[in-house]
């Protein structure tokens, strides 16, 4: 998560809590280091967000700091709200982490709007939520989204396993299976991985971002996506 993000979000937590937070528990929440959450608090408190406590102790946030209101129509939101409970089919625990912190974010932003969408009959129903695989789905995401060379041990339908380097270029996610697409060096070809396959994965840190775009561009034009 940026910094940004994290900055967000700690405002959000306090300003939901009715008692002081610590610094664990917020670290905690965010999946951080306790140290990067009082660098945090203290970035925050220069920027004179409202922010009152310190380290032992616990943190409060006082009463009446807004955050800009976010600038959605209502068929806006209601496409966003559907898109995030769809990511209940899939088995990425981090998108679904991600989808709840956007979730929180509207709402605490536009809560009248929100609150009346809830009461309407608009659901996406989300299916049971397999655990994520061995090497976790949020690794693929972060490489491709790196443009960096994985190495894969990959076994096939027919169980044959192989070894490969391959350059991802993005991720699909399909109603039974999440799937890598890369560039195959093996092959010299694009190909289709399923990520519950995939027996293990080795960034390489060697980027291929000089050949990214170009290569994402012939693989939508092969795949005949828009």
């Amino acid at each position: 998560m940026s910094k940004s993000g994290r900055l967000f979000e700690i405002i959000q937590i306090l300003r939901i809590s009715d008692c002081p937070m610590t610094a664990q528990a917020i670290a905690d929440a965010l999946e951080v280091a306790k140290r990067t959450v009082y660098r945090d608090i203290t970035a925050l408190q220069a920027m004179r967000v409202p922010i009152e406590g310190e380290a032992g102790i616990g943190y409060i946030m006082r009463p009446g700091y807004d955050l800009p209101p976010l600038m959605f129509d209502a068929e806006e939101i209601e496409a966003i709200v559907v898109g995030l409970a769809m990511l209940g089919r899939t088995r990425d625990s981090g998108l679904l982490r991600a989808a709840e912190r956007a979730g929180r974010k509207i709402a605490s932003a536009i809560p009248d709007h929100t609150d009346r969408l809830a009461d309407r009959t608009l659901y996406a129903s989300g299916w049971n939520i397999i655990p994520d695989s061995e090497t976790e789905i949020r690794y693929f995401r972060e490489a491709v989204r790196d443009e960096d060379r994985l190495c894969i041990h990959y076994r096939n339908g027919e169980g044959t396993e192989s070894t490969r380097t391959i350059l991802p270029l993005g991720m699909i996610y399909y109603v039974d299976a999440i799937v890598l697409a890369a560039w195959c060096e093996l092959r010299e070809d694009f190909r289709h991985f399923r990520i519950d396959r995939i027996r293990k994965a080795d960034r390489l840190n060697a980027p291929f971002k000089d050949r990214a775009t170009a290569l994402r561009r012939k693989w939508r034009e092969s795949s005949h996506l828009p």
